[in-house]
């Protein structure tokens, strides 16, 4: 008799057109679970048509050399993705149900490869005031704060984003 071992059918892999619905979806869903409190109203008031719109030109017509979008897999789902563009991680999300399952881990990995392929010697990103598990993720992968911080206009109200780095 054979034994088996069940492994876990996860990966990573570059984005492809058609993946634009699924990579929308998990942006709303995660902004609306984890910045509620700090972004109000602005998450209902989303043009989703015009995110999907500008999410498949992302992944079909990146604007340019180290641009591009990364997919989470749990079997054949899209769970998470990742943008990245020179020298930074612009958005990474994971749907909230399928957090804490690595694929937040799997996506900073291979965005970070994706960085130094393309030459690139840090990482940047920004997170948004309050977001706790996110600090927590980022600085337990390696990344801290720089002391840079922005102030963005959601249109609502004015939100405070704080830029994490690292050396890679």
């Amino acid at each position: 008799m054979a034994l088996f071992q069940e492994t876990a059918d996860v990966s990573v892999r570059p984005a492809v057109a058609g993946d634009e619905e699924a990579v929308t979806r998990i942006q709303v869903e995660a902004w609306r679970t984890t910045h509620a409190d700090v972004l109000g109203g602005a998450v209902d008031a989303l043009d989703t048509a015009a995110m999907t719109e500008r999410w498949a030109d992302a992944i079909r017509r990146p604007p340019g050399p180290g641009f591009g979008v990364l997919v989470a897999l749990d079997g054949p789902v899209v769970v998470g993705f990742a943008a990245v563009a020179p020298g930074q991680v612009m958005s990474l999300e994971v749907v909230p149900h399928a957090r804490r399952s690595g694929h937040g881990s799997r996506l900073l990995a291979a965005a970070v490869d994706r960085l130094r392929t393309d030459g690139e010697s840090e990482v940047v990103t920004w997170v948004l005031d309050g977001d706790e598990g996110r600090e927590r993720f980022l600085s337990s992968s390696g990344l801290g704060p720089d002391g840079t911080e922005r102030s963005l206009a959601t249109g609502v109200r004015d939100v405070v984003e704080r830029r994490w780095s690292a050396s890679i």
